[in-house]
């Protein structure tokens, strides 16, 4: 009998427990990302989505000095302002052979900044959480470890974006070469 009294008491605790991460979730994370949602919506709203988008028309433009506009800003403001996953439709305003390079920047960019943009990708932000949570038993702020991963990110999808456009690039001449 005590055994169907503990395993009862232990099933009705994991639900409890559940509720009580579920509340924390409630009156913590999930104000900041509805209200940094509304924030953003409304940034969006006030500089006019055309603009957003003359951005990524720029960033279409061949040469080497639009690497950084096409693999840095155009996926930063990509995941900044669509958030994962309507981040990867910027890439409707560049040439096909640009596409996947892009894709791979923006995808690999949606983790990053999560430590200071937590509305980027909510769904992935227990990784976020998980360390911060380790860094701050340390006694450690978070902060400066958000923003070096903000930053790293940044070099790492310019060298993603550049390598996959070679790579792509090599494919389809050997595509159009048979």
């Amino acid at each position: 009998m005590d055994a169907l009294v503990h395993a009862a008491e232990w099933f009705i605790g994991l639900f409890q427990t559940g509720g009580g991460v579920f509340l924390s979730l409630v009156g913590g994370i999930v104000p900041l990302l509805i209200v940094l949602l509304t924030g953003v919506n409304a940034l969006v709203a006030l500089i006019g989505p055309e603009k957003i988008d003359k951005v990524g028309e720029w960033a279409a433009r061949d040469g080497i000095i639009y690497y950084p506009v096409r693999y840095i800003l155009l996926p930063f403001l990509a995941v900044f302002f669509l958030t994962n996953p309507m981040a990867y439709t910027m890439g409707r305003f560049l040439p096909e052979r640009f596409k996947p390079a892009f894709y791979d920047a923006a995808v690999s960019y949606v983790h990053p900044p999560l430590g200071i943009f937590p509305h980027i990708n909510p769904g992935e932000l227990f990784v976020w959480l998980g360390i911060a949570a380790g860094i701050e038993s340390l006694g450690l702020s978070t902060v400066p470890l958000a923003v070096w991963y903000l930053v790293v990110g940044l070099i790492v999808i310019f060298i993603r974006g550049i390598v996959t456009e070679r790579i792509t690039a090599i494919m389809w001449a050997r595509r159009t070469a048979k």
